[in-house]
């Protein structure tokens, strides 16, 4: 086996130049007159070894260089069956096999450790030196070497490596089927062609059979791919320019037109009759110009393409009841007895014979013949034909029609009147809806639409809005003019009573007297949520106290806002009310606040000591006013405020009488001015 590794940076043409094989040679049999091993040849201790060497031609010394090559068999006993089962000695060479060679066979004793060595001449058993010549195949050849007492049977043979063939081993040839090359190698090292692939490398596909070699190309054996401007199972047809109706070409984006077409795109008509052929009924087509013709039709045919046949009998020509009988550009009737004639106008009977049914009245023409005067209710030449009324459906709006001989009658439908049925009755013209609900007319019937808080066909009957509309939480349900109202249970609130309330304790109770108003809890709850906004005070008022220190003009600053509060007295047309504190013009005090609580009621304002200032106000609706913090906006260095729901019951009180639960809407404003503005803020 070859012992070079090959890596795919070699070029192909080096892979080809070399040549790989190895020369196999198998030791059948060996004996010697020499002591081999000192005489202990049955010794587990006594091992040979054979070292085979290949030379050139001309030279047969067992001196190196072994030109070819060398190599040393594996140790084994000095005994036949241990020598003939060896493995062959494999010399490999990576050369071009010459077929002429020296061979050089050595038969050496091992040494006492065992080991392989050819250094020691006093170990050597048999040397056997010979030229021969040998051919690369798979054949064993056998030979025999006697010489000096000894005798040597062996037999020898060279074989290529993988993908090397040739007699010598010189031809490289690898199977493939990828994109370099699909094909097989046979044992001259050449390359066969898989089916379907030609080339040199078979790289080349095999197309499609009778595919243009000049117009179209093929990736995969069978295949035809055509090229730009060619088209077609075997790419033989060229492609017409774009936009060519009518044309044709040799050569790829060329447009020749066919005969009776012109123009650029052969889209003209020179001949539309021979083209279209679209007059009928052999009919004669003439052209008239581009797109243009006229046909020429035939006696019983009209029409632009004589596509209309003419029927002689739609202008029935037959009189007294002839029948017509439509033929080609012409028309004949068949007439009834007593009459003859092209149209059967000519009658052979008269009055005496009694033509005239139905009791039609018979009248003698001047000119020969009769006619029959009908009866009502018959028609015809000899009033033979009864007059069906009703065929015509003279009854509108489904009516039915009824012939009752001198006249018809109309049945109507419910809802609808006249001869013909043709009023349709107003079922609102007795108002029939009540409680002044509007109402439209149908058909025998009536829609009413009923104002609000009344229902039924004729809105007869008051509606309780409260069946669709139920209160949550235990509320109560009234119907009101606008839609259903809740009456909501101590603790909840919203439209169904949806939500629950902040809780407060029931008050306890008091005893009468003048000082028992209810107003002390309020105040409590706003005194409590004054507290829980201090920690916000405090932080707004550190950042208003680095505001003012890094004002530059504060007496300016002063006097702008007195200036501004003087506006806004001007514009309240006197109705401020000063309050309590006074104070000089001079600094904005930093820790001025103040809150305000709104409530459904009238409204009172309250002072406790100089600051805060707590200003209660009761309004009728909620925030309904303009907080006092809000109007005093403009001149205010921060303002901070939240809003809070919560639910109370107050008591009788000396200047306030609330004597039912209702939803206090708590609004808290933390505000800081000037301290000597307080004096002048209005009262909410």
């Amino acid at each position: 086996m070859a012992h070079l590794i090959l890596t795919s940076s070699c070029p192909l043409s080096f892979l080809q130049a070399l040549s790989f094989g190895v020369f196999e040679l198998k030791v059948d049999s060996f004996s010697s007159a020499r002591s081999v091993c000192g005489g202990r040849t049955s010794s587990p201790d006594c091992q040979i070894f054979f070292r085979v060497c290949l030379k050139h031609w001309q030279n047969v010394s067992p001196e190196p260089p072994c030109t070819y090559g060398t190599e040393l068999s594996e140790l084994f006993d000095a005994d036949s069956n241990s020598i003939s089962s060896s493995a062959p000695i494999r010399v490999p060479f990576s050369f071009e096999w010459p077929g002429n060679f020296s061979l050089i066979i050595e038969a050496w004793n091992a040494e006492s450790s065992g080991k392989e060595s050819t250094g020691n001449q006093n170990n050597l058993i048999s040397r056997l030196a010979t030229r021969r010549r040998l051919t690369v195949g798979e054949g064993w050849w056998q030979d025999v070497h006697f010489g000096d007492g000894n005798e040597l049977r062996y037999s020898y043979h060279v074989v290529c490596d993988e993908h090397y063939h040739g007699q010598d081993c010189h031809t490289y040839c690898r199977p493939r089927d990828d994109p370099f090359g699909h094909y097989t190698c046979n044992s001259a090292g050449e390359r066969v062609c898989l089916p379907g692939w030609k080339g040199d490398y078979c790289t080349d596909p095999i197309c499609a059979a009778g595919c243009s070699d000049q117009n179209g190309y093929c990736e995969s054996p069978g295949k035809c791919v055509c090229r730009l401007g060619w088209q077609g199972e075997l790419c033989d047809e060229c492609v017409v320019h774009h936009g060519c109706l009518h044309g044709t070409c040799q050569q790829p984006w060329q447009c020749n037109c066919k005969e009776g077409w012109g123009g650029l795109f052969c889209d003209q008509d020179l001949n539309y009759c021979t083209n279209h052929k679209p007059c009928q009924n052999n009919a004669t087509c003439a052209n008239t110009g581009q797109d243009s013709y006229i046909c020429t039709c035939r006696p019983g045919y009209s029409g632009k393409n004589c596509e209309i046949e003419t029927n002689e009998c739609d202008s029935n020509p037959c009189k007294n009841g002839g029948s017509c009988n439509d033929m080609e550009n012409d028309y004949s009737c068949s007439c009834p007895q007593g009459f003859y004639g092209k149209n059967c106008e000519i009658s052979a009977m008269k009055c005496a014979d009694g033509p005239c049914f139905n009791g039609g009245t018979c009248v003698e023409k001047s000119t020969g013949g009769y006619s029959c005067r009908c009866p009502p209710g018959f028609m015809g030449s000899n009033c033979e034909k009864k007059i069906d009324r009703c065929s015509s459906d003279p009854c509108a709006n489904g009516g039915q029609c009824l012939d009752l001989g001198h006249r018809v009658m109309c049945r109507c439908r419910p809802g609808f009147t006249g001869a013909r049925c043709e009023t349709n009755i107003d079922d609102c013209a007795r108002n029939p809806c009540h409680n002044g609900g509007t109402c439209t007319d149908g058909i025998n019937d009536f829609t009413c639409t009923c104002t609000l808080g009344f229902t039924s066909k004729d809105c007869s009957v008051r509606a309780d809005a409260c069946s669709l509309f139920p209160c949550d939480n235990g509320g109560t349900c009234y119907t009101h003019f606008t839609g259903p109202v809740c009456q909501c249970l101590p603790g909840f609130m919203g439209a169904r009573c949806e939500y629950p309330i902040l809780a407060t304790k029931p008050p306890r109770p008091s005893k009468p007297g003048p000082k028992d108003d209810g107003f002390p809890a309020v105040l409590a709850v706003s005194f409590a949520l004054g507290l829980v906004t201090l920690t916000l005070l405090v932080c707004a008022a550190i950042f208003v106290l680095r505001q003012l220190r890094r004002s530059r003009n504060l007496m300016a600053a002063a006097s702008s806002v007195k200036n501004d509060l003087e506006t806004v007295n001007n514009q309240q047309n006197g109705r401020l009310q000063p309050g309590k504190r006074g104070g000089s013009p001079g600094l904005p005090a930093p820790f001025s606040f103040c809150w305000f609580v709104s409530l459904k009621s009238r409204s009172y304002l309250f002072q406790f000591g100089p600051a805060p200032f707590v200003f209660l106000s009761l309004h009728t609706t909620f925030c309904s006013r303009a907080s006092l913090c809000d109007r005093t906006s403009s001149i205010l260095s921060a303002c901070l405020s939240f809003v809070i729901f919560t639910h109370t019951h107050t008591h009788a009180a000396k200047n306030l009488s609330v004597n039912k639960e209702f939803i206090l809407f708590l609004s808290v404003k933390i505000c800081f001015y000037s301290s000597n503005l307080v004096k002048n803020l209005p009262v909410g």
